[in-house]
């Protein structure tokens, strides 16, 4: 079973606690904290493999969980680190954070691992919060938990080029004759619903990669048929291979035919209108194909026709080494506008995150939010009253107190952090 789009859960592992212990030995004076901090938890990691095709074994995982870091040790011994849990996916898939649409990784090549939920770093034991002055820290850490995320995996097939047009045109014929794929062929529309991949090798020694992909039809950029399932798919393609029923066997007229292919090219972007695109005309044995092909050819001078018949491999030649000759000179392309990219987010770089925010409620508590502080109080050890009195401490230091007094916030007011409530003491 093909299946090229999944949503899923990902939660990569907690980190170990940090422990408080001292030494005890015998003749050791002043033996000192000696809790070890916990280990680091699992990565969910995903990686590249080239004999995966589909996206079907990630559909019944529903949710992945990393594993957990180990508790620190007696003797200043740190936890384990715990193993990342790597996850295989077919080459061409790219991973969304289904909440922001942010992209997290694109994996194009074999064994290429992307990094899709970072663990949690262990909690530091009483050992390390010795100073000169506190020698003897009765205190420790939680550990961190693991990055939670809900994804989208979507699959996009790896083709040199593509090709596209309404059913039953003939791409599965043509790429049956080009190449020893065994695509589906039948007298009805939308036979092909999964694409069709085959490896085309020329004379000459030179080999592409061709797709067959799900025909589309009028409204496809907006859903309808099978249409962002074919665009999804032919957004790697640097070439488009615009096939054309010229006999009009299904009663359509050709040349609305590639008015409407290309109005809904356009309409999806994805660049995919500055990719070279070939024309060829299918079915060239039929009754009315050359007169249709005379009145394409008046209506768009500009542009080069290949009259093929893929049923009969008539003409076969010129357009395979059209195809492979424009590949040689065409690059990789964007799989966004120019006036789309400044609103894309770099996944390999992210911007400083603010410490934190202050809101107010109905109830008029002020509330403390942000992502690093939430952290912090994530790995807070709240039976321990000297963590706690750390953690006003660097409530301070971050500047909380300051912002709530221009916030408003007087004596007596009540002040929420996360799940904690206080009152407010100037």
């Amino acid at each position: 079973m093909f299946l090229d789009s999944v949503k899923i859960e990902v939660n990569a592992g907690k980190g170990g606690n940090g422990i408080v212990a001292y030494r005890r030995e015998l003749k050791v004076e002043r033996g000192g904290p000696f809790g070890g901090s916990g280990g680091k938890g699992g990565d969910i990691v995903f990686r590249g493999n080239s004999g995966l095709s589909t996206l079907l074994d990630l559909k019944f995982m529903k949710v992945v969980k990393g594993n957990n870091g180990e508790n620190g040790r007696n003797k200043g011994m740190y936890g384990a680190s715990a193993e990342d849990t790597i996850i295989e996916v077919p080459l061409g898939t790219t991973v969304y954070d289904d909440d922001t649409n942010e992209v997290i990784a694109d994996i194009t090549k074999p064994m290429q691992t992307a990094i899709i939920a970072k663990g949690g770093r262990g909690g530091r034991g009483n050992m390390a919060f010795a100073t000169g002055i506190n020698k003897c820290p009765d205190f420790s850490e939680q550990g961190e938990p693991g990055e939670q995320r809900f994804i989208r995996c979507e699959l996009k097939v790896l083709a040199d080029c593509g090709l596209v047009g309404f059913p039953s045109v003939g791409k599965s014929t043509l790429i049956n004759a080009c190449s020893a794929a065994k695509a589906k062929v039948a007298a009805y529309h939308f036979t092909t619903i999964v694409p069709n991949l085959g490896m085309v090798r020329l004379g000459d020694e030179r080999s592409f990669v061709m797709a067959d992909l799900p025909g589309i039809i009028e409204g496809a950029s907006q859903g309808l048929g099978l249409g962002l399932q074919f665009l999804r798919h032919i957004e790697r393609c640097r070439v488009i291979v615009h096939v054309i029923d010229m006999a009009g066997s299904e009663g359509r007229d050709p040349l609305d035919d590639f008015e409407k292919i290309n109005a809904e090219l356009k309409s999806y972007k994805m660049n995919l209108m500055k990719r070279p695109m070939i024309v060829a005309a299918n079915k060239m044995d039929l009754d009315g194909a050359e007169d249709n092909l005379k009145r394409f050819k008046e209506k768009y001078p500009d542009i080069t026709v290949y009259p093929i018949s893929a049923y009969t491999h008539q003409n076969l030649d010129p357009l395979l080494y059209k195809i492979a000759d424009t590949l040689e000179v065409t690059e990789e392309f964007s799989l966004l506008e120019e006036d789309e990219a400044s609103s894309v987010v770099n996944y390999t770089f992210r911007e400083e995150e603010k410490m934190f925010e202050i809101s107010k409620d109905d109830a008029g508590r002020y509330i403390v939010t942000g992502k690093p502080l939430e952290r912090i109080v994530a790995m807070l050890n709240l039976n321990q009253e000297s963590a706690v009195i750390r953690f006003t401490r660097q409530l301070r230091s971050f500047g909380v107190d300051d912002a709530l007094r221009k916030a408003g916030c007087k004596d007596g007011d009540i002040v929420r952090v996360l799940d904690m409530e206080f009152e407010f003491r100037d």
